[in-house]
């Protein structure tokens, strides 16, 4: 079993325990999200598929919230903002933009890039390099920016 895939079932036991039925709630569809995967692949997540399912799902809970948000709905945007805390609870510390840049600066190096046509390699290569640990939007923008 993932180390990290392990701290999440014992925080929901303690959040049981504790009677926290909001926390329980999103701590039990988590679960769930990861058993579905461990079903549909037939084999057990390691903690890279952990952190890139928390991600994938802390994404969903960006667009809600924003959408909510625009149309007025401020209880649904609460709740997916409270999703979105406790999800990045088990998320590692994402890369700031100085990190990002000098991992871009070093894949160009390697790469050396012939220009936008090689965007593709380049960000083949941040996301190798990040491990999940870089928001690939941000990423993108600034890769675009350096062989444009």
């Amino acid at each position: 079993m993932s180390e990290l895939k392990k701290i999440i079932s014992e925080a929901t036991i303690a959040a049981m325990k504790a009677r926290e039925k909001k926390r329980v709630a999103v701590l039990r569809m988590v679960n769930a999200e990861f058993k579905r995967l461990e079903v549909d692949e037939r084999r057990e997540l390691a903690d890279a598929d952990v952190i890139g399912l928390l991600n994938k799902m802390m994404k969903q809970r960006q667009d809600a919230f924003k959408q909510f948000s625009d149309a007025g709905r401020q209880d649904l945007a609460e709740q997916e903002q409270f999703e979105m805390q406790l999800i990045q609870e088990f998320l590692p510390r994402q890369m700031d933009e100085a990190e990002l840049q000098q991992l871009i600066v070093k894949a160009i190096s390697d790469l050396k890039p012939a220009g936008m046509q090689d965007m593709g390699k380049v960000m083949a290569a941040v996301k190798t390099a990040s491990a999940g640990l870089a928001d690939m939007a941000l990423a993108s923008a600034l890769v675009k920016k350096h062989l444009s």
